[in-house]
Parts: structure tokens; C-alpha cells; sequence
């Protein structure tokens, strides 16, 4: 199944309030884009689609809480705990190359611990 792309999503415009840097967001098997989207946003979007596949979900979605909860305990600063989740570490990684999803091994994000 391909991800659902929205572009121009409200759901981007008003988390953007609070996040004035958000520019998308991944909700199985949605991507959320606040405008038209550039490939590198598209591409890390689509990488977050690989890691709830593989995490069923749920199990992405408690990861991801877990790692925040960790950095912020951690870091104290909520950019510096977003940088720090191993799903955000791999999907910046690679953002940039466009064929990263064709080689990509399951679990890469595995490679990015916390």
C-alpha cells in the first residue's frame, strides 16, 4: 500500500501554531503536508510510511513517545529530544537521497539508538 499524500492539509496549518517549522507530518498511512511539499520533505515523510510498517502502528507510535520522553528527560529543549528519536535520525539521514527506500535495509533504524 502507497502512502496517502494531502497536500495543503489543515491539519498542518493549525499544528503549525504550535510548531511554526512543521511543514508535514506522517499519521499511518497518511502524509500531511502543509503545501505543495518539496522531494527531500516528501522522502522523509515516506521513510516514516517504511517504519510504521514495520512497527505495526502502534509500535512505531510508542517508540517514537518513548524516544521524545527519553531526549526531552535527557536534553531538557524539545528540538534537541525531536533530533534525538531514532526515527528522525534515520529519516534526516537519508531524506536527501531520493533512491534510499529501494536499498533500504527493514529495521534501519535499528542503527540510530538512542
Amino acid at each position: 500500500m502507497k502512502a496517502i499524500i494531502v497536500k495543503n492539509s489543515t491539519l498542518v496549518k493549525v499544528l503549525r501554531y504550535f510548531r511554526p517549522s512543521l511543514g508535514g507530518i506522517t499519521l499511518f498511512p497518511f502524509i500531511f503536508l502543509k503545501d505543495e511539499g518539496d522531494d527531500r520533505l516528501i522522502n522523509h515523510e515516506a521513510i516514516h510510511i517504511a517504519q510504521y510498517r514495520e512497527m505495526f502502528v502502534f509500535g512505531f507510535l510508542f517508540l517514537y513517545l518513548w524516544d521524545f520522553c527519553k531526549g526531552y528527560l535527557k536534553y531538557k529543549n524539545y528540538d534537541d529530544a525531536y533530533r534525538s528519536i531514532r526515527f528522525e535520525r534515520e529519516a534526516y539521514s537519508f531524506d536527501a537521497d531520493p533512491h534510499y527506500l529501494e536499498y533500504r535495509e527493514k529495521y534501519a533504524w535499528r542503527k540510530f539508538k538512542v
